[in-house]
């Protein structure tokens, strides 16, 4: 009886609008265990996440679109695009990607490894055929050597190689942000405006009910309406692959779409509908532009736009009424709180 009980208050308990939910220093970083972490298969990853052959004309590759020196983004409204289509959405940071339990703006993946195959196969994004792309990896002696001391054997497959990035990928992480030390106890690690900020953040201004924990960050998908680019919305290229991701994912409507449907294309729910992933808040002065269409240049608009209550018609946000002043406290303890010590990346030679 007391477990059913506990269960029911746990219930209750999940995150919604209106929760503010804790913040908390760093913590482990989770692994599966279908996919252990070691030293080899992390630096294969590595190799394999900076290889150009896993596009289908051999010129990008994953850090292609997450930069490390651009907070493993890419400073880009929309992220880059295979020759002649266009991308949709903004490349998000894959700085604490770990610990995020959806992947993509709309959470159609749930595990690292699922992810990293999105994008190798995407028409507009990488456009590769991934029984060609095993051909070549196969190809290459010292990559076959590699699978060897990772997997047992030298065989490849795109299960393989999607292991050994996400390997990779869960190395990324910031950490020892003032925000950490802050929380520890280091009652001078924020600076005067800083501090003012974070009060802001986990008061008036709401920030933690949706960006909480150690990421900063809900697991939960949101509409609140922002705006789309009239530039997106003119350019053919981007209707074109709005329609095909639409068609891909069985949106009956999909040749007439003129918006980005948001998480309601994976799940069909209403309430989905121009609903987004909460993005973690870590080196967030580091990932503009901001949102999912990238329509935000700087944090100050971000700032601006949950101050205004959310987009129109959304139910959401409310107006929050700061001043000037706040505001730009708030903006303070964004970019000096929570930029940390990021994972230290040294490129690989590529086989």
């Amino acid at each position: 009886m007391k477990k059913i009980i506990w269960m029911l208050l746990g219930m209750f308990c999940l995150p919604v609008i209106g929760f503010a939910g804790h913040l908390e220093p760093f913590r482990d970083v989770p692994v599966p265990e279908q996919n252990p972490q070691t030293p080899a298969k992390v630096e294969l990853g590595k190799k394999l996440f900076f290889d150009r052959r896993l596009s289908g004309d051999g010129t990008t590759n994953c850090g292609t679109c997450h930069v490390p020196e651009q907070g493993y983004s890419d400073e880009l409204e929309i992220s880059l695009h295979y020759p002649t289509t266009r991308n949709w959405r903004n490349s998000p940071t894959l700085i604490n990607v770990a610990f995020q339990k959806y992947l993509f703006h709309d959470g159609r993946a749930s595990t690292l490894e699922d992810q990293a195959l999105f994008p190798m196969m995407s028409a507009f994004e990488m456009n590769q055929n991934l029984d060609y792309l095993e051909e070549e990896i196969r190809s290459v002696p010292e990559y076959v050597a590699e699978f060897k001391e990772v997997f047992g054997d030298g065989d490849v497959t795109r299960e393989r190689i999607a292991m050994a990035i996400a390997a990779f990928e869960r190395t990324l992480i910031s950490r020892d942000a003032p925000l950490d030390r802050f929380l520890a106890g280091e009652t001078q690690a924020l600076s005067p405006q800083a501090l003012k900020g974070y009060e802001i953040f986990t008061g008036r201004g709401k920030c933690t009910e949706c960006h909480y924990g150690f990421n900063l960050a809900d697991d939960r998908f949101h509409a609140l309406q922002v705006r789309e680019n009239p530039e997106h919305l003119a350019d053919p290229r981007i209707a074109a692959t709005r329609r095909f991701v639409a068609k891909v994912y069985h949106f009956e409507e999909y040749r007439t779409l003129a918006e980005d449907p948001g998480r309601y294309l994976i799940t069909k729910d209403q309430k989905d509908w121009k609903a987004f992933r909460t993005p973690t808040l870590r080196e967030i002065a580091s990932t503009a532009p901001y949102m999912h269409n990238g329509v935000y240049a700087t944090l100050d608009e971000v700032i601006d736009f949950f101050n205004a209550g959310g987009g129109e018609g959304n139910t959401v946000l409310k107006p929050l009424q700061l001043t000037g002043a706040e505001k730009e406290q708030l903006r303070i303890f964004l970019e000096e709180g929570l930029a940390g010590e990021v994972t230290t990346l040294t490129y690989p030679k590529i086989p």
